[in-house]
């Protein structure tokens, strides 16, 4: 959804209501003007005075008002602003208003697998209370298998944001052997914010027993970061003011606290993003193309639902690609499991259906597109991402 036209078209109809405002009270104050004048000019005739000499002010004034006009402007006024109110009602209509189950499609879905999906989710966003309902509710006991593991996350979280490592330090080291298969530096991370806590708030000797205990088994691979702390020792008492002061930096906290976010759900077999949550704004984006689509299928009388592919593109943002997409250059289509990407001997890439239109003609061999190169489809193999 384009914010930006609703809010061109919301700050055009601002500005109109604006100048309409002004212009209408310049009407009003001239107007009064004139009556006020009048007024004035009828007071001063003597109340002896006959009505003849007060009916010439009054046909002047109804003049000046005639030549003025002050209802036409107003109303003229008035009309631009309803018209512009208008159109922006429409827009917002299109943009919010939109009958949505239109491009529902029918499909089977498990019923159990959803409420499940829906219970993780409440769950992994520390929701836990709304999760026990929601399992409740639905009868889904089987949804409750992930809460103990998230509980003591969110737990471990509450402490690392409370400036507590040991909780997390103790879950690292028990989770050793895994993090290090992964190449993770999420132990390191965690000892090197504690030396540097110990450092700047309790002493340098508490800080150099802890490096001592602490550093030894991560030599091998982070020396040059051990190296730099060990520097941090000759600042104790003012690192703040040290060229090592970037590691007092509440962002480095945050880092880890995200990473050990990750790493947890990682090691419980799920993703980092909520599957629902990534599902519902890939759709939320791919909506509009898809009620376009539909429309102009049932404008040309066509259904939708019985095809396997749609037939237009839907854009998303770079955070919902997940995996390589090739398009072939020939046919510029983009390659699914029945075309795959082919490699040809030359080293140019096309799409498996390019590569049997080419070879319809030629029985043994065949011209590369893009160089002299021929050859043949049983040199092709295809390229898996």
């Amino acid at each position: 959804m384009d914010l930006t036209l609703i809010q061109e078209a919301f700050d055009r109809v601002s500005k109109k209501q604006k100048i309409g405002y002004t212009k209408t009270q310049d009407v009003i104050d001239r107007t009064l003007h004139e009556l006020q004048v009048a007024v004035q000019q009828m007071s001063d005739i003597s109340d002896s005075s006959s009505t003849n000499e007060q009916r010439p002010l009054l046909i002047g004034l109804q003049g000046k008002l005639t030549e003025f006009g002050p209802s036409n402007q107003v109303g003229a006024l008035q009309k631009d602003v309803n018209l512009a109110v208008s159109k922006y009602g429409k827009l917002l209509d299109r943009a919010f208003c939109t009958d949505i189950a239109k491009a529902y499609r029918e499909a089977e879905f498990n019923g159990h697998l959803i409420n499940e999906i829906v219970a993780v989710h409440f769950y992994r966003q520390g929701l836990f209370d709304l999760g026990d309902c929601f399992v409740h509710e639905t009868q889904e006991p089987n949804a409750m298998a992930l809460k103990t593991p998230f509980f003591e996350m969110y737990q471990n979280l509450e402490q690392l944001r409370a400036r507590n490592l040991e909780p997390v330090l103790n879950w690292a080291r028990q989770n050793r052997p895994a993090l290090q298969k992964k190449g993770s530096s999420l132990e390191f991370q965690l000892h090197q914010l504690q030396f540097v806590h110990v450092l700047h708030n309790v002493g340098r000797s508490e800080a150099l027993q802890y490096a001592r205990a602490s550093f030894g088994p991560f030599a091998s691979c982070h020396i040059t970061d051990i190296q730099r702390l060990m520097g941090c020792l000759l600042w104790a008492g003012r690192l703040e003011a040290s060229p090592y002061s970037d590691l007092l930096a509440p962002s480095h906290w945050d880092a880890v606290a995200l990473e050990f976010t990750r790493e947890c759900c990682n090691l419980l077999g799920q993703a980092y993003e909520s599957p629902l949550q990534v599902t519902v704004s890939a759709g939320s984006q791919a909506l509009p193309t898809l009620i376009k689509l539909v429309t102009v299928m049932a404008n040309k009388k066509q259904e939708w639902h019985t095809m396997k592919q749609l037939p237009v593109e839907t854009q998303l943002d770079n955070a919902f690609q997940f995996h390589s997409i090739f398009a072939c250059p020939v046919s510029r289509e983009q390659s699914t499991a029945e075309n795959p990407p082919m490699l040809m001997a030359c080293g140019h890439v096309l799409c498996k259906q390019s590569i049997q239109k080419l070879v319809k003609g030629n029985s043994r061999t065949f011209k590369c597109p893009y160089c002299p190169l021929e050859t043949t489809s049983s040199q092709c193999r295809q390229i898996y991402f």
